[in-house]
């Protein structure tokens, strides 16, 4: 080969890598310059609440919400379900799924359909439960670094649209929705093979015989819900709180059992369950655990605050149906064993037997039984009855 030659062939491979560098930079230089253009991994972690009314789950809420590091929404389904006339459950969950993908993503475009013309943040549910509502963008009324106060709240901010809470959302590496408006795990499988969401779901469930107590005192602000969960089905009112029960005790099997017996792939280290009473003997322990699994870390601050709310005076429910006190919370937990009647514990025991003994929860033979405080009803569980089921039971149950 002549020098020329050699020369040509040289000075090409110096264009090729060139032009190589060129690129490099050219795209780098354009993922800076375009926001809207995201990285192709989304760091976010991203966590469904995942329980039903009355069980405990606006203090777990509270627990994510008050966490420096999470947006928090409180029932965003609150609103389809509040906005479609006469319809079922089941003809809504898609919907619902289609509002918490989004909300997942910090795109609150979806909400549209849902509120008022002119709505701000005030125009969500419960939005003065969300600290990152409270705090900076939207409102300066808690610093992320501090606990926020529900009431001071909704006093002091909602002057801001929803494109301040978008940006706001973008902001934290975790975005948590709480829901109780699913009944099956399989209407969520999309978000679950979504490439760009990192769903966690924690299961919260709680003794059927304290949720039918804590219903019946929130009975007024349920009835809608009670409709949509029955399928519109016209049912005698003395019947209804019962057959929501059975159908709640029916949903919690249908989840745990397609999460820990039949799982697909894409569920393995995606669910926890969490049982509410025993958050209530142990806070520390077992929130620390539900924060481990989702990548969240434990504040001295959150230590005390969690602490203070878990060891108050008081022993009954909270007035309002989404109020959070200072209660003594094993004491809540056990208080549906001298406030309800043993008729009614026994209708309970008898709709909900395969629920509660796979959950945990023993059964009352009799009134005296019942109200012996001293005899421990809740069974003990093993870890993996937490999580996901460890590699050899998987093999054993394959072979």
């Amino acid at each position: 080969m002549s020098p020329h030659c050699r020369v040509n062939f040289n000075t090409l491979i110096l264009l090729v890598i060139l032009q190589g560098a060129a690129v490099v930079l050219f795209r780098s230089w354009y993922v800076q310059l375009s926001p809207c253009d995201p990285p192709a991994t989304d760091s976010k972690v991203h966590v469904l609440l995942l329980s039903s009314w009355r069980s405990g789950s606006s203090f777990l809420g509270q627990v994510f919400s008050q966490h420096p590091s999470v947006f928090y929404l409180m029932e965003p389904a609150w609103h389809v379900w509040s906005n479609v006339e006469k319809s079922g459950a089941r003809v809504l969950r898609m919907a619902v799924r289609d509002v918490m993908r989004s909300l997942f993503q910090c795109d609150f475009s979806v909400m549209d359909a849902y509120l008022p013309e002119h709505h701000t943040v005030s125009s969500l549910f419960m939005w003065s439960q969300s600290r990152a509502l409270c705090s900076p963008p939207v409102c300066p009324h808690a610093p992320r670094d501090k606990l926020s106060n529900h009431t001071q709240c909704s006093r002091t901010c909602d002057a801001q649209g929803l494109q301040t809470v978008e940006e706001a959302c973008a902001t934290y590496s975790h975005v948590v929705l709480k829901e109780v408006r699913f009944f099956e795990l399989e209407s969520l499988y999309p978000l679950l093979q979504d490439p760009n969401l990192d769903l966690r779901i924690v299961h919260l469930v709680r003794d059927p015989r304290a949720v039918m107590r804590s219903r019946e005192e929130s009975a007024k602000s349920l009835e809608r819900d009670n409709m949509i969960v029955l399928e519109q089905r016209n049912i005698p009112a003395a019947e209804m709180q019962y057959q929501v029960m059975q159908e709640i005790c029916r949903s919690h099997v249908r989840i745990n059992e397609r999460a820990l017996l039949k799982a697909p792939p894409f569920l393995k280290g995606r669910y926890k369950m969490v049982r509410y009473e025993d958050v209530a003997r142990n806070p520390l322990k077992e929130i620390s655990a539900i924060y481990e699994f989702v990548d969240l870390k434990m504040t001295t601050q959150l230590q005390e605050w969690i602490y203070t709310l878990t060891h108050g005076k008081g022993k009954g429910s909270a007035k309002e149906a989404f109020e959070i006190t200072s209660r003594n919370a094993e004491d809540v937990s056990q208080a549906w064993r001298t406030s309800l009647p043993h008729g009614k514990v026994r209708r309970i025991q008898d709709l909900c037997k395969g629920a509660m003994s796979l959950l945990g929860y023993r059964t009352v033979n009799g009134d005296k039984e019942q109200k012996k405080l001293g005899l421990d009803l809740l069974v003990p569980q093993e870890p993996y009855q937490f999580s996901w089921l460890p590699a050899k039971s998987q093999h054993a149950s394959n072979s």
